[in-house]
């Protein structure tokens, strides 16, 4: 709501309350127990993540994750400049693709391998993964292996490889929240998508 407001709004009145209220978003976040980061860092980040007012509602941003499984039943994984830490291949969706094309995109600049999506495997905010500075929704797709040549791009990627689901690389970020669907995908078993259910029902 504040940085919604800090986006919006011009009145100097109106960004001084905003400002008030995203220290104190920002403080619960701290005490919260889910973050090593204090409350400033907290309150530097999401200031600093305001957007310039367009026509319309401020939202959050769209990535697009890759699940590219090959006939080994193996899982294409990309270790990250960023984080260092192993994930499949993600990108900011861009405008002129659907989310199916950012996912081959992603994958055949990140890796040089092609691949065909078939299903999404989850739709997930951000947020509630515990991502701090960006409010995203993540779109997931189950994508098969169609050809190309394993080749890491190095401005986006320190590694890559294929990995079964019993070798999985350390760190993989996340792994226990997506890898068991992931694995049980790319083997040809049933999965659900995955959502974030409304709060009130995941309290229940």
């Amino acid at each position: 709501v504040a940085r919604t407001g800090l986006a919006f709004t011009a009145s100097p009145y109106e960004i001084e309350r905003f400002t008030e209220v995203l220290k104190i978003a920002a403080d619960i976040r701290a005490n919260a127990g889910n973050t090593e980061l204090r409350t400033e860092a907290i309150f530097d980040q999401w200031l600093a993540s305001v957007g310039k007012s367009i026509a319309g509602y401020a939202t959050p941003k769209i990535g697009i994750g890759a699940v590219v499984g090959n006939d080994d039943n193996e899982l294409l994984l990309i270790k990250r400049v960023d984080s260092q830490a192993w994930l499949y291949p993600t990108g900011w969706a861009d405008i002129g693709y659907s989310a199916s094309e950012i996912a081959v995109k992603e994958v055949r600049e990140e890796t040089g391998i092609e691949c065909e999506p078939l299903t999404v495997l989850a739709v997930l905010d951000g947020l509630r993964l515990g991502f701090n500075s960006v409010p995203l929704y993540s779109i997931v797709f189950h994508c098969r292996a169609t050809g190309g040549l394993l080749h890491p791009d190095p401005h986006e990627c320190l590694d890559a490889g294929w990995f079964g689901r019993d070798n999985l690389p350390t760190p993989t970020m996340g792994a226990d929240r997506w890898a068991p669907d992931a694995f049980d995908a790319i083997e040809g078993k049933p999965v659900t998508v995955k959502f974030d259910l409304p709060r009130n029902l995941e309290a229940n």
